[in-house]
């Protein structure tokens, strides 16, 4: 056995107690030490990974910025110009068709232009703006010049009277000169004393989209009428421009029933009326001038004003649909006489001066184009499209 005596000796030194605690403080130191080396390198490898993942945040976060920027600024400016360019170019064609759709109540040749527009309507869907604008530029100058045609090889038949005065009753064809041109005019005559002037609507009260139509020959029959006119201004509903509006009209008018409609909005409205009594006829310069009277037989605003006190108070616009030449619609007076008709082939200013020359008190235009109807025993223009309102002569 080994002797130390030593160490026995040194060991006598220390009682039991203080070696275990001298043993035990050794072994945490070990064990300290041991485990401080491991969550030193644990702490260096966490902060290693996390350097990394906030590179990579910082990268995604950079993406992301970019990201946004393209979407937001680059990719946005690029989608508002694509639908600014939509817009535009759809824009065009829809008032492109609603000129076409006009001519088309003139004209039987448009075959080349229904052609040239149908291109233009697939460009359009291959988004290719700029050659479907230019087609459709092209097209209307197309319309344009076929309306200058038909203008052109417009005849008035020999047998038609030159006669510059309105007649004393009933229906008549004739050629008003004017400024050294003679110009066709239709022109119906009624004395206010034996007559009793309505306006009739297609609806009872007041419609904001799809609103019932009638020819004016409908008209005439359910009121018993002997002559009528189509009436204002409205959104037909075969112009892709008024979906959602369909036959609508914004003017001020008074049925038969003595419903006024579209009064609301026409309180302050600048635009012309004519108001019927019994026995008598008002023209107003703007509608706001009249009250809601029901007492009186029809009310109907429409524009423009073309005389007044027997002069011309039309000036011209610069809106083409009222320099192109075509039929024009009129309702007018001349003491408690009142005249419904059209002056064909004409702008509006001429339309003007030829009822100035025809001798008439006042007048006011009325809806012409594809609306054209005018009804004397049966028709005498027309029967054109369904209209949403008209004026009639009834015998008392």
């Amino acid at each position: 056995m080994f002797n130390f005596p030593g160490l026995r000796n040194y060991l006598k030194i220390f009682s039991p107690i203080t070696i275990i605690l001298l043993i035990t403080t050794f072994v945490f130191g070990i064990f300290y030490y041991s485990n401080n080396q491991y969550l030193t390198s644990k702490i260096n490898t966490l902060k290693a990974e996390n350097s990394l993942t906030s590179k990579k945040l910082a990268s995604v976060s950079g993406e992301l910025t970019a990201l946004k920027s393209e979407d937001q600024l680059v990719r946005n400016n690029k989608l508002q110009e694509e639908i600014k360019n939509i817009q535009t170019t759809y824009g065009l064609a829809v008032s492109t068709y609603e000129k076409l759709l006009d001519v088309k109540t003139v004209s039987k040749d448009t075959t080349e232009i229904d052609e040239i527009y149908a291109r233009s309507l697939k460009l359009l869907s291959e988004r290719n703006f700029a050659s479907s604008a230019a087609l459709l530029s092209q097209i209307s100058k197309q319309i344009q010049g076929e309306k200058e045609k038909v203008s052109a090889s417009f005849n008035i038949a020999a047998n038609v009277p030159v006669n510059n005065a309105v007649p004393l009753s009933g229906f008549r064809r004739q050629q008003v000169q004017v400024d050294g041109s003679n110009f066709l005019v239709d022109i119906v005559s009624a004395d206010l004393g034996s007559t009793r002037v309505i306006v009739d609507t297609a609806s009872d009260s007041d419609c904001s989209s799809n609103c019932p139509v009638l020819s004016l020959g409908d008209y005439v029959s359910r009121n018993g009428a002997f002559a009528g006119i189509n009436g204002s201004y409205f959104c037909p509903s075969t112009y892709p421009s008024c979906a959602g509006k369909e036959n609508t009209f914004d003017l001020l008018v008074m049925n038969k029933n003595k419903h006024y409609f579209n009064s609301d909005n026409n309180v302050y409205s600048n635009n012309p009326a004519v108001i019927f009594g019994s026995g008598w006829i008002r023209f107003v310069g703007k509608a706001q001038e009249w009250g809601r009277d029901t007492a009186v037989d029809g009310v109907l605003s429409n524009f423009p004003l073309l005389v007044s006190g027997s002069s011309v108070v039309y000036s011209d616009n610069p809106d083409p649909k009222f320099n192109s030449k075509g039929p024009r619609g009129f309702v007018a007076n001349k003491g408690s006489t009142v005249y419904i008709g059209f002056v064909y082939n004409a702008t509006m200013g001429e339309s003007a001066r030829a009822l100035k020359v025809l001798g008439v008190e006042n007048a006011m235009n009325l809806d012409e184009g594809g609306s054209t109807a005018l009804w004397s025993g049966g028709y005498k223009a027309g029967p054109g499209r369904n209209i949403p309102n008209a004026i009639l002569f009834v015998r008392k």
